[in-house]
């Protein structure tokens, strides 16, 4: 019997926190300022005029090893 309260508790508790984790992101709303958007908007010009460019999935696929490790 105390074994089903005590899942009963835990499933109880699994609610109780999935509810306030769904709840906080609906609910609490969070903006960029002023000094924030610059500094991005400055990031942002410094990576263009460097000549970054965000890699797709090919690019990523190309320079990572895909053929595994040969300790030989």
């Amino acid at each position: 019997m105390t074994t089903i309260i005590a899942i009963a508790a835990f499933v109880a508790v699994a609610l109780v926190g999935w509810f306030i984790a769904e709840g906080k992101g609906k609910f609490v709303t969070y903006s960029n300022n002023e000094q924030e958007d610059a500094v991005l908007a400055q990031n942002r010009c410094q990576l263009e005029e460097k000549g970054y460019t965000e890699l797709n999935i090919s690019d990523v696929i190309r320079t990572i090893a895909t053929t595994g490790y040969s300790a030989v």
